[in-house]
C-alpha cells in the first residue's frame, strides 16, 4: 500500500539478551535455525502489501545491515519500494539517551520528506503473524487517533516482564500503559505495534523531544492520552517478545511444537529470509533425530532430541543435543553431551564431556570459543 510507511524499531535501551546482544541486535538473532528475528515484522509488512519500510538499527549494526542488504529477497519490488535501513548516529555513553524517539528525532527529515499518510510501526524484537493492512482497516474505520495493538495473556507473571500492559476500558479505550511488574497472571501485553497518521506521529516526536531527553515513543502516548483517542486492538494466535535471555531460548522451543509453529508459518504467510546455496542436511547412519529443526548444510553423525539446529553444524558420532539451540557453523564433537544450551556462531565444543543447564537457567557458550 503506497499511503503507509512502516517501521520496525530497534530494541531500546530497557531491553538486554545478554551474551547474544555482544554480537549483533535482536533483529539478526538467528532463529528457528534458518531465520533472523527480523524476517518476521519485514515479512508482515511485504506480505500485508506494504513495500516502504524503514528499520531502525543501534549498536552493532553489521550482521543485520547485511542480511537485510537485498529487499527483493523479501518481495520488495525496487523500483516502487524501499527496504531502508537508519541508523541513531548520536548514540550516547548513558545508555538512558538512547530511545526510540531519539532514533526517530536523528532522521527525522527522512520521516518527514515521506509521502505516506500513516505510519505503522512495530518492532524487531517481537515474532507474531499480523496482516496489517486489516489492522490499518480498522484502525481508520474507528476513527481513532492511534491504535495500539496487544496480546492477551495468561503468563504475565512469569513472562513479559520487560513489556508494557494497556488497561482498557469497555469500549477497547486504552485508559494507560503501563510496565508489566508481574502482578497478575492475566494482562494485555502492548505488542509495541501502533498505527496513526504520519503527521500525527511527527507533532508527538517533537512533543516528546519538549518533555524529556529520555522520553519515548510510549511515554508519549501516555503523557497525551487525555488528548487523544487511543485504541486497543487485540491479537490472536502466536506471539513471543524476545526481551532476554530466557525468552529467546524458550520461544525457540515452543515451536518445536507443530501446532504451536502452524499459527506462525504457513505457506499462505510465508516468512522470508536470506537463503544459501549450501548442500542438504548429511545425515550419517549412527545419525538420530527427535522432533528437532536442522537447516540445510549440516553434517549430522550424533543424537539430536528437541533441538534447533542453524546452518552448516557439525555433530560427530557420540554427540548428543537434548533441548539445545545451535547457532550456524558450530562443531560439536565426538562424545560431548549438551542439555538446554544456547551454542553461538562459530563456538567449537571439543573438550567438555557434559555440558548440562536446566530449562528454567539455560546456558550460554559464546560466539567464537573452543570449549
Amino acid at each position: 500500500m503506497s499511503s503507509v510507511l512502516g517501521i520496525i524499531t530497534s530494541s531500546g535501551n530497557q531491553i538486554r539478551v545478554e551474551g547474544l546482544q555482544d554480537y549483533r541486535p535482536i533483529g539478526a538473532f538467528s532463529f528457528l535455525g534458518r531465520y533472523r528475528v527480523i524476517d518476521f515484522p519485514v515479512s508482515n509488512f511485504s506480505n500485508s502489501g506494504m513495500d516502504r519500510i524503514q528499520v531502525y538499527v543501534g549498536q552493532n549494526p553489521r550482521s543485520l545491515a547485511e542480511h537485510l542488504g537485498n529487499e527483493r529477497v523479501y518481495n520488495i519490488n525496487p523500483k516502487r519500494g524501499k527496504l531502508q535501513l537508519l541508523f541513531n548516529q548520536d548514540s550516547r555513553v548513558n545508555d538512558i539517551y538512547n530511545t526510540d524517539v531519539a532514533a526517530y528525532m536523528e532522521n527525522i527529515k527522512v520521516i518527514e520528506r515521506a509521502p505516506q499518510e500513516y505510519v505503522v510501526i512495530t518492532p524487531g524484537y517481537m515474532i507474531f503473524k499480523q496482516n496489517f493492512y486489516e489492522l490499518l482497516k480498522t484502525h481508520i474505520e474507528s476513527g481513532a487517533d492511534v491504535t495500539l495493538l496487544y496480546q492477551k495473556v495468561e503468563n504475565a507473571k512469569e513472562s513479559y516482564r520487560n513489556c508494557s500492559t494497556l488497561e482498557l476500558n469497555r469500549q477497547k479505550g486504552v485508559t494507560a500503559i503501563a510496565r508489566n511488574l508481574g502482578t497478575a497472571k492475566e494482562k494485555n501485553i502492548f505488542m509495541d505495534t501502533v498505527v496513526m497518521k504520519r503527521e500525527l506521529f511527527i507533532d508527538l516526536l517533537r512533543k516528546a523531544v519538549k518533555t524529556s531527553a529520555i522520553c519515548s515513543l510510549t511515554d508519549i502516548l501516555n503523557i497525551e492520552n487525555p488528548n487523544l483517542d487511543i485504541r486497543g486492538v487485540q491479537h490472536k494466535g502466536y506471539f513471543a517478545a524476545i526481551t532476554d535471555f530466557r525468552s529467546y531460548y524458550d520461544a525457540n522451543m515452543e515451536l518445536l511444537n507443530y501446532d504451536v509453529s502452524s499459527q506462525l508459518i504457513s505457506s499462505a504467510w510465508p516468512i522470508y529470509t536470506v537463503t544459501t546455496d549450501s548442500c542438504p542436511v548429511h545425515y550419517y547412519e549412527t545419525a538420530s533425530i527427535r522432533n528437532s529443526m536442522v537447516a540445510n548444510g549440516c553434517m549430522i553423525a550424533g543424537t539430536v532430541e528437541n533441538s534447533v539446529i542453524g546452518r552448516d553444524v557439525k555433530i560427530e558420532e557420540g554427540a548428543v543435543v537434548k533441548n539445545c539451540v545451535i547457532l550456524g557453523h558450530t562443531t560439536i564433537k565426538k562424545n560431548v553431551h549438551l542439555t538446554c544450551q544456547v551454542v553461538d556462531k562459530w563456538a567449537q565444543v571439543i573438550h567438555a564431556g557434559d555440558l548440562t543447564a536446566t530449562p528454567d537457567a539455560p546456558g550460554y557458550i559464546r560466539r567464537d570459543d573452543v570449549i
